[in-house]
C-alpha cells in the first residue's frame, strides 16, 4: 500500500483522494488549511491523518504526494516536496508563469524522483484509442488537427465566481482551465506547438471578467491546428478531428464515440465506447500514476511535456493581455 498525501481538498483534490482510495492500493492523508473543509473531508472518507500545513505533513513518511491547490502555488510546493525526496503528481496547469519550472525539472531529474502532471485527457479511453489508431493505422501523415469544444460551465461549476477560475493569477479563465487540457492533448497527438495566433474574450459568464471564449490557430511543426472553446453554450460538445494524408479520424467526447473514414465520399465507420462514470478516467489516471511509482510504466505526462504546454499558455496569455490578438481590416476609406 502506498502512502499518498493529498495537498488541497477542493473539488479536484477530493476527487484525487476518492480515486486513490478506490484503487485499494493506497492509504491517504490530507493537507487542508480550511479547518471546516478539512474536518468534513476527513470524516467523509475516514481519513485519520490530516494536517493544516504542509510543514506538519512532511514530518511523516509519504510514498508520493498530489498537489491540488491553486495553480500559482504548484511550483513552490513542488520544490518543497522535491527537497524532501517525495515523488509527486501535480494538477494542471503546471503553474501560472514559467518561473521556477526549469529548476524543478533539473532537481527532479537529478534526484530521480518519479513526477508527473495530471493532464487527465491522456487517460480517457476515447483519446487513447484515437491515438492508437492514428499511429498504427493506414491514415498516413497528419496534416491538420481541429478541436471544437463548448459547455455550460456554470451548470458544472456553480461556484465558479468564488474559486480559482475568477482570476488569471490563480489559474483562472478559459485558457488556463479547459483550453489547457486541449492544447496538451493536441501536443500528445501532434507534437509540440511552436507557433500560435490567439483571440479571446469575456463574452457571457456573469460575475467574472476573465475570458470565457478562446480561439487559437497553431502550428505543431508542419501540422496546422485550430482550437475553439466557449464556456456558455447550452449543450456540451467536444470534437477532435485529425485530417491525414489517407483519411481522417474523429473523437466525439460528448457522444463517447470514435469515427474514421479513408475513402473520398466513402462511409464513416463508427465505434461507440462503453459509457463512463465521471470518476472513471480519473481513476485510470490514478492507477497509471501508481504503476509509474512502481516502475511499471512511464509518466503519462512528464514535467517537461507539461512545461511545453505551459509555454504555449503563457504565450497566449501575454497576447491576450497586450491586446495583440487581431489586426483590424482596412476600411475602404483607408485604402
Amino acid at each position: 500500500m502506498k502512502r499518498i498525501l493529498i495537498i488541497g481538498t477542493g473539488s479536484i483534490g477530493e476527487r484525487h483522494l476518492r480515486c486513490f482510495m478506490n484503487t485499494g492500493r493506497a492509504i491517504a492523508g490530507i493537507v487542508e488549511i480550511n479547518a471546516e473543509l478539512r474536518i468534513a473531508v476527513a470524516q467523509r472518507y475516514g481519513i485519520t491523518v490530516s494536517h493544516d500545513s504542509l510543514e506538519g505533513a512532511l514530518e511523516g513518511k509519504w510514498d508520493a504526494a498530489v498537489i491540488a491547490v491553486p495553480a500559482q502555488l504548484h511550483i513552490p510546493i513542488a520544490h518543497k516536496l522535491a527537497d524532501a525526496g517525495i515523488p509527486m503528481l501535480i494538477e494542471k496547469p503546471l503553474s501560472t508563469t514559467l518561473q521556477g519550472i526549469d529548476e524543478l525539472i533539473r532537481k527532479v531529474r537529478d534526484s530521480g524522483l518519479p513526477s508527473a502532471v495530471a493532464y487527465v485527457y491522456r487517460h480517457h479511453p476515447l483519446f487513447e484509442k484515437l491515438r492508437e489508431m492514428f499511429h498504427s493505422g493506414p491514415f498516413g501523415r497528419l496534416l491538420e488537427l481541429i478541436y471544437v469544444s463548448g459547455q455550460n460551465f456554470p451548470h458544472y461549476r456553480p461556484a465558479y465566481r468564488d474559486i480559482y477560475y475568477a482570476r488569471h493569477e490563480t489559474g483562472g479563465g478559459a485558457l488556463q482551465d479547459a483550453m489547457s487540457h486541449h492544447l496538451n492533448l493536441g501536443e500528445w497527438l501532434a507534437g509540440p506547438i511552436d507557433r500560435i495566433s490567439v483571440d479571446a474574450s469575456h463574452q457571457h459568464l456573469d460575475g467574472v471578467q476573465v475570458e470565457d471564449t478562446v480561439h487559437i490557430l497553431a502550428r505543431h511543426g508542419e501540422v496546422l491546428a485550430s482550437y475553439s472553446l466557449n464556456q456558455y453554450q447550452p449543450q456540451p460538445e467536444q470534437m477532435l478531428t485529425l485530417v491525414c494524408e489517407r483519411g481522417m479520424l474523429r473523437a466525439e467526447l460528448h457522444r463517447n464515440c470514435l469515427s474514421w473514414c479513408s475513402e473520398t465520399e466513402g462511409p464513416w465507420h463508427v465505434q461507440a465506447l462503453a459509457p463512463l462514470e465521471r470518476d472513471s478516467w480519473f481513476t485510470r489516471q490514478t492507477v497509471a500514476f501508481l504503476d509509474f511509482l512502481d516502475g511499471a510504466r512511464e509518466a503519462a505526462c512528464s514535467l517537461a511535456e507539461a512545461f511545453q504546454t505551459q509555454k504555449v499558455i503563457c504565450s497566449a496569455l501575454e497576447r491576450i493581455r497586450s491586446g495583440q490578438t487581431l489586426q483590424r481590416v482596412a476600411s475602404d476609406e483607408n485604402r
